[in-house]
């Protein structure tokens, strides 16, 4: 609990409390744009839907919009939300305001009308006018952390959409063929430089594929983060491999981002240490850590290790990719004491985004680069090695 003396020092200026945003500050903000609504609901949408997954295959879809008119497309952008104060990005977030209709996963594949104009808002390229009945006030909010943050909803009555929707030429055209598999269908969207985000969420409402359904946000994230990186892997095994060992370093907002690139075949790792008083790791008294990779040939399973680790596959695929080369990946996160705020996979994969584009310390050895990183990162190297694909027995399997 924060202690009041601490917020009439702090005015929101120094983050006395040790959080990485002002919650009062926050929820101020949020009740000025929202706390005067009822059952009507007109804005301009970024555009936003969220696809829940309770009571899966019968789910609750979610038109969203703020209660404002204008260009609100920095509501649902990633690089936006990066640059942006988490004060900023939160109550930008929590004051979509969520319309619930209920379909079974297999309605997108002949969609009525109402199902019909979520689509045809999900798929524009730019925002638009909607304005939502709404059954009953709204309230709560969702925070989860492979999801941005959404605010409060409501069951919704009945949606009306005041302009057209304006999807680009390829979103269209995906849109409306059904011959097209929903895995090329991603790929496509991504090729023309659609984001992952928007694919996600065109996913999410039955937008892409031969036999169309609903699939939850939570789900269609990673779907796409799956889909895109396991087709830029393939093109990645083609390529000479790094030839240096190469680190990069990264400290956002109570986050450390470490990247070694090993030369060798493809294989990668992705790992978390969570700090007493961070997101996953609130009441407890010792950092816990957890790491999930997989060899050349990938894996079979979900990673325990949830949706970052998709997030991050696909930020560093991206930039082995555009290099064409090929490397072993090992990327580790720490997550210090108050980060404790989900706030989506989004943010892992941004971040090592921008890791990639920072200049590498380069070494000959990977023992030097060990040593390197041991210096940089608080918790035990140790804790690392001993379920990394660095240990020395994985170190003789990868490397050429």
């Amino acid at each position: 609990m924060i202690k009041p003396e601490l917020c009439v020092k702090c005015k929101a200026s120094k983050y006395l409390c040790g959080l990485t945003y002002c919650p009062l500050l926050v929820s101020a903000r949020v009740k000025e744009k929202i706390n005067l609504l009822k059952t009507r609901v007109y804005g301009s949408s970024p555009p936003t839907v969220f696809v829940g997954r309770s009571s899966y295959p019968k789910i609750f879809v979610y038109p969203s919009t703020p209660p404002t008119l204008g260009d609100t497309s920095h509501y649902e952008d990633p690089k936006f939300w990066l640059n942006s104060s988490l004060d900023d990005f939160l109550s930008t977030r929590l004051s979509l305001i969520r319309g619930g209709i209920k379909y079974h996963v297999s309605s997108a594949n002949d969609p009525d009308r109402v199902l019909l104009d979520i689509q045809t808002l999900a798929i524009s390229s730019k925002p638009v006018t909607i304005e939502l009945s709404l059954k009953r006030s709204p309230s709560g909010k969702i925070l989860d952390d492979n999801l941005p943050p959404l605010g409060p909803s409501a069951p919704l009555e009945k949606i009306r959409i005041d302009e057209d929707s304006q999807p680009l030429k390829i979103v269209e055209k995906v849109y409306f063929d059904k011959d097209l598999k929903a895995e090329e269908g991603i790929v496509t969207l991504y090729d023309y430089g659609v984001d992952v985000e928007k694919i996600a969420k065109i996913l999410s409402v039955g937008g892409i594929g031969v036999k169309r359904r609903l699939v939850p946000t939570r789900w269609s994230i990673t779907a796409v983060d799956k889909t895109i990186s396991d087709n830029l892997i393939e093109k990645i095994k083609q390529y000479e491999s790094v030839d240096k060992v190469e680190v990069y370093v990264r400290s956002f907002r109570k986050n450390l981002f470490i990247a070694i690139l090993v030369p060798g075949y493809w294989s990668f790792e992705w790992g978390e240490a969570w700090f007493p008083g961070s997101t996953w790791n609130k009441w407890g008294k010792s950092i816990e850590i957890e790491v999930d990779n997989e060899g050349y040939k990938g894996r079979d399973d979900y990673p325990k290790i949830g949706g970052c680790y998709y997030a991050s596959r696909l930020a560093v695929s991206e930039f082995l990719a555009s290099r064409k080369r090929q490397a072993t990946a090992i990327l580790w996160r720490e997550i210090y004491e108050g980060f404790y705020l989900p706030i989506g996979v989004w943010f892992v994969r941004e971040n090592i985004r921008e890791l990639f584009k920072q200049k590498p310390i380069i070494f000959d050895r990977v023992e030097d680069a060990i040593t390197f990183v041991k210096d940089i990162m608080k918790s035990d190297i140790n804790r690392w090695l001993k379920r990394s694909l660095l240990s020395r027995e994985k170190i003789t399997r990868w490397l050429k």
